[in-house]
């Protein structure tokens, strides 16, 4: 009960029910998933401003660009007209695996000395004199 409750008032963390009830009406398939759980759709009909197929994704969890992957990316985008989940890309020896952007998460990276790490402050070099207005 309470997912449901949840899925009308919470649209951060899955699509919406207006969300769901676009893909129902414009007829949308589910064309993959990638390896974090989102879900990738596409229109049956040519419908876009530049006559092609719309294409959309539902995110697992919270709802950020970056967390979709580069050839994920590239089809929602009408880079490749095949989805990965088809014909998936040639990795190349080179290449990293995808990570998203944390900046502003809790996970984001604090080096040492930054204001957001608890108190774990650098220490002042000692050419450093504070300012006190008794002086």
């Amino acid at each position: 009960m309470f997912g449901f409750i949840a899925k009308i008032f919470v649209w951060w963390k899955d699509a919406t029910p207006g969300t769901f009830l676009t893909l129902s009406m414009r007829g949308a398939q589910k064309v993959g998933e990638d390896e974090y759980g989102n879900r990738y759709f596409q229109e049956k009909g040519v419908t876009g401003p530049d006559g092609q197929k719309r294409r959309w994704v539902v995110y697992k969890g919270y709802a950020d660009a970056s967390r979709v992957p580069s050839d994920w990316h590239g089809w929602l985008h009408h880079t490749f007209e095949t989805p990965p989940s088809e014909e998936p890309l040639k990795r190349q020896a080179w290449e990293k695996d995808h990570h998203p952007n944390l900046t502003g998460t809790v996970h984001a990276y604090r080096p040492e000395g930054s204001l957001a790490r608890s108190n774990n402050r650098q220490t002042a070099r000692s050419d450093y004199e504070s300012w006190s207005p008794d002086a």
